[in-house]
């Protein structure tokens, strides 16, 4: 490797390692202008999971969530932060299998940790007949919510972040040095 190959790829690595150690943000705020579930489910029986009645819209949630969850909390310094799309039927594999699903969207920070919020709306349920969908009426304290949001987070430790980045970086290196050398075998054969 060349020098300034060897100082790019250490400067990523020390990159790489500052990013990966930062501290997550952990306590996720409620959601405004909404009402905590206190559900079975929805409180301390699964970790990482908290769920709000709400009649914010859906872009209104993932902005609110995505701002919270964009910046560590040391120094609030940014992080690596996009969102995934994912079909209702996700949260049921990732969750529960009895979830209810309008919308689900994943915040991810790369190679770190991620949260998905999922919406149910019930009068625009897709697996519930137009019909039918009076039965699933958000009604909490005498109030009919339009939405309810979970959010389920899920966490890594640093060490395993860590681990992985290494292993990652310590195959890229070996798949550069041996590229190289079959590129120089190459050029000597021809």
């Amino acid at each position: 490797m060349s020098k300034i190959a060897k100082i790019i790829f250490f400067l990523f690595l020390l990159l790489g390692t500052f990013y990966l150690v930062l501290p997550s943000p952990d306590d996720f705020p409620a959601l405004p202008n909404s009402l905590k579930s206190t559900e079975p489910g929805d409180t301390v029986q699964i970790p990482g999971v908290s769920a709000y009645y709400t009649d914010i819209s859906r872009k209104e949630v993932v902005d609110f969530y995505f701002q919270y969850f964009s910046k560590s909390p040391f120094l609030g310094i940014p992080l690596i932060t996009y969102k995934l799309n994912h079909p209702p039927e996700r949260i049921r594999e990732v969750l529960r299998d009895t979830q209810q699903s309008t919308y689900v969207e994943e915040i991810v920070h790369p190679l770190r940790e991620s949260v998905f919020v999922n919406g149910f709306e019930w009068n625009n349920d897709p697996f519930t007949p137009p019909q039918a969908r009076a039965k699933n009426i958000l009604l909490v304290g005498g109030k009919v919510y339009q939405f309810k949001v979970t959010l389920f987070y899920q966490h890594s430790q640093w060490w395993q972040r860590l681990l992985i980045f290494y292993l990652t970086m310590g195959l890229i290196y070996l798949l550069v040095k041996e590229t190289k050398k079959l590129v120089q075998r190459f050029k000597n054969s021809v």
